[in-house]
């Protein structure tokens, strides 16, 4: 696999295994030719971003790499989006044209591709354009939702390495997130992503009340999981006894909703009793369906 030298040998060896690790996660989805097409967008982002860093210093291409990870893995949509993933800043930040991304992969991939780049000029001016406006807008220029859904897995990366970044973009970044792409999630449902970027806002913007509970909630972490798993244990039983299907996920509640709680009821983190919430997915037939 050949690299720019523009990356040293050890930042080669990482690129190649993170670029592994998107294969790993896509290849449930993939057909027939789609290895090639992925490797080809691969190449193409790394050659377009190879003079590129980020603020932390490391290779920009770690970016579209990430982004198409989450795609892949986080939210299983399949080749053309982990495609449009990998070169979702190149129309934008380099060379590279429209025109070639058609040439290369194809209209529908050229479209997903433009409307990302009107999205990322959109945030820009998102200060003078309220939350409902901004979402509406976003959901006219995503004719394939896809555009959007690839939007919200580049901010979720985002948000995941803010660290590096100056406390004053922090904020912005954070407020901005917590302000039009939490509630776009939310519309969308990926509630998942949305309990994220509302936990990491929260971490740049009340870090305080923020490190306070995540304190409390790991301090109780084994408790915990040992009252979800006695919880979950009979709604695991029942329904196959039933001779239903049913997978049953617990988890913890975000740190986000916690705090929200606390506000709302204004209480103390101890005087909040449903900290964790359970998740059932019944695969049955309509008639049993009740049951």
């Amino acid at each position: 696999m050949a690299m720019p030298d523009t990356y040293t040998e050890l930042e080669q060896r990482d690129i190649i295994t993170k670029y592994r690790q998107l294969m790993r996660v896509s290849k449930p989805r993939m057909k027939k030719n789609d290895v090639k097409k992925v490797r080809k967008a691969f190449d193409i982002a790394v050659e377009m971003h190879k003079d590129m860093r980020r603020k932390s210093g490391e290779p920009y291409i770690h970016h579209p790499i990430e982004v198409a990870k989450i795609v892949a893995g986080e939210v299983n949509l399949g080749t053309n989006s982990i495609v449009c993933a990998l070169l979702h800043d190149t129309v934008e930040d380099t060379e590279l044209t429209l025109e070639d991304v058609k040439e290369e992969f194809g209209s529908q991939i050229a479209m997903i591709i433009d409307g990302l780049t009107k999205i990322s000029h959109l945030t820009a001016a998102s200060q003078s354009v309220q939350a409902e406006n901004f979402r509406k807008i976003i959901f006219t220029l995503g004719d394939d939702i896809r555009v959007i859904i690839i939007k919200l897995a580049d901010r979720l990366h985002n948000m995941r390495t803010l660290s590096s970044m100056p406390e004053r973009k922090q904020h912005k970044i954070a407020s901005e997130t917590l302000f039009l792409y939490a509630p776009l999630a939310h519309r969308l449902g990926l509630y998942a992503i949305k309990s994220e970027l509302e936990d990491l806002s929260m971490k740049y913007l009340e870090r305080e009340k923020y490190t306070a509970i995540a304190k409390k909630l790991n301090e109780k972490k084994q408790q915990r999981t040992r009252f979800i798993n006695e919880f979950c244990k009979p709604l695991r039983e029942d329904p196959e006894k039933a001779g239903l299907k049913a997978r049953v996920f617990g988890r913890p509640k975000s740190i986000a909703s916690i705090a929200n709680k606390m506000k709302k009821k204004d209480v103390d983190f101890d005087e909040v009793y449903d900290k964790f919430a359970i998740r059932v997915i019944l695969d049955s037939p309509l008639d049993t369906e009740k049951e």
